[in-house]
């Protein structure tokens, strides 16, 4: 059974930084693609990032590309998402999925099928 779990959710003032963290179980990482999404009050879930299982591909939502970074660590199941320069509208809650197959692209919202809870992230003006 897949279980994520995300944590270094937190407030924040725009312009500063926050890592976010998913450890995930239940099945062989390595070989699955990992991804963010983001849900803000009355709008819809988003996709901003994805990477492969070998972390060998990274892929971004436009209004995150070059801000944020989407990294992992095979060796401990985990999955990061380094938010630099956030905005007030970063605010949202944060979560992580894992790909319903092996070696997804993790580029495509529709690969991903398994989440965790969530963190919430609120920038401050």
């Amino acid at each position: 059974q897949v279980q994520l779990g995300e944590s270094g959710g937190g407030l924040v003032q725009a312009g500063g930084s926050l890592r976010l963290s998913c450890a995930a179980s239940g099945r062989t990482f390595s070989r699955y693609a990992m991804g963010w999404f983001r849900q803000a009050p009355g709008k819809e879930r988003e996709f901003i990032a994805g990477i492969s299982g070998s972390g060998g591909s990274t892929h971004y939502q436009d209004s995150v590309r070059g801000r944020f970074t989407i990294s992992r660590d095979n060796a401990k199941n985990t999955v990061y998402l380094q938010m630099n320069s956030l905005k007030p509208e970063d605010t949202a809650v944060y979560y992580c999925a894992e790909s319903r197959d092996m070696y997804s692209s993790g580029r495509y919202e529709y690969e991903y099928a398994y989440w965790g809870q969530g963190t919430q992230v609120t920038v401050s003006s």
